[in-house]
């Protein structure tokens, strides 16, 4: 009898995650979160330490052909303070461990880490560790960052509440667009190397999948207006996909109305030059990096004249589902098409 075999694409990468959790048991009281938010939360004395880590491979998040070093390193750690920020915490300190083959210089790799240094002197940050080995193939890059805040502050997915208001910073599909845009330049080039790429009027979505800003800009300022998100994520699956998961988190369903969706100029031109639906990018592009958070009504007042906050629809009940409601007045259910890892 043939040993079952169980692909990873027939579960996705969140249902691997659950997967994995299963069979994870925390044993010290102290890891009050493990596995399932943006980042764990660890008792630390009088406050709480947040720590995250995410991997980038050459060839599936970075492309060198058009991402310069300099700027992967930086998108390297903003990444990372990005789900520091969607825990509402500040980001102190990170790790970095790489692994290089033999085709990179140590000019490469000080490009690499001028970036990542700009990363830390932009985030108020300290790089205290991290590992280097050899790598076969291309260039890895993994980094963990540990950010703190008092418990009382730290913002879970699983705290939405029915009637809460959803909102979203900056605005949205930006990276994806800018992903197309690069790729295609690409294949442009390769087809004829005497072609010189066509990116000037694109710099706003180029700018955006090359090098993303995490929003703790927001999140020290709700620190000086005293708001405390009932739920936050931050977006880098796609819009869609992040809303199912504090919907998941909670036990809650949600409205989204297309007419607040927040999108850049140059994003909605440029979708609609490469055929793409704008909305459809807002949705589902990942990658922009921008914070999706819930508060209660009581502080909308506080974030109203906010122009970077956008409050695109509201927290309903479970059993009312996940809606978006069309220009038109069209309520059609909400799709988590995000960014598949396998």
């Amino acid at each position: 009898m043939s040993e079952k075999r169980t692909e990873i694409s027939e579960l996705g990468e969140f249902g691997l995650i659950d997967h994995l959790n299963s069979t994870v048991i925390i044993k010290n009281p102290g890891t009050l979160k493990g596995i399932g938010d943006d980042a764990a939360v660890i008792e630390a004395g009088d406050h709480v330490k947040v720590v995250t880590t995410d991997l980038l491979l050459e060839g599936v998040h970075f492309d060198l052909s058009y991402a310069p070093l300099t700027h992967v390193g930086f998108k390297a750690v903003a990444v990372n303070i990005s789900d520091v920020a969607a825990m509402n915490a500040i980001p102190k300190q990170i790790t970095v461990s790489i692994a290089l083959s033999n085709r990179f210089s140590v000019e490469a790799v000080d490009a690499l880490y001028e970036g990542i240094n700009a990363a830390c002197e932009h985030y108020g940050v300290d790089l205290v560790g991290g590992d280097t080995t050899a790598s076969r193939g291309g260039l890895v890059i993994s980094v963990t960052a540990i950010g703190e805040a008092q418990k009382e502050q730290i913002t879970y997915r699983t705290g939405a509440k029915v009637n809460d208001i959803l909102c979203v910073t900056g605005d949205l599909g930006s990276a994806l667009v800018g992903l197309q845009i690069l790729e295609r330049e690409k294949q442009v080039y390769l087809a004829n190397p005497e072609m010189k790429p066509d990116l000037e009027k694109y710099t706003v979505v180029t700018g955006r999948q090359l090098r993303p800003d995490a929003r703790m800009d927001i999140i020290h300022e709700m620190r000086e207006l005293e708001i405390v998100p009932t739920s936050m994520m931050d977006i880098s699956d796609g819009l869609a996909s992040e809303i199912f998961h504090i919907c998941k988190g909670s036990g809650v369903g949600a409205t989204i109305y297309e007419d607040k969706l927040p999108i850049d100029k140059q994003t909605f031109d440029t979708a609609v030059e490469l055929n793409l639906d704008p909305i459809t990018c807002v949705l589902n592009g990942g990658e922009d990096y921008e914070l999706l958070f819930t508060i209660d009504q009581k502080d909308f007042e506080k974030l109203e004249k906010h122009s970077d906050i956008h409050f695109i629809g509201h927290i309903t009940k479970a059993e009312e589902g996940k809606y978006l409601v069309t220009k038109s007045g069209t309520a059609v259910q909400l799709k988590a098409q995000g960014w598949k890892h396998f």
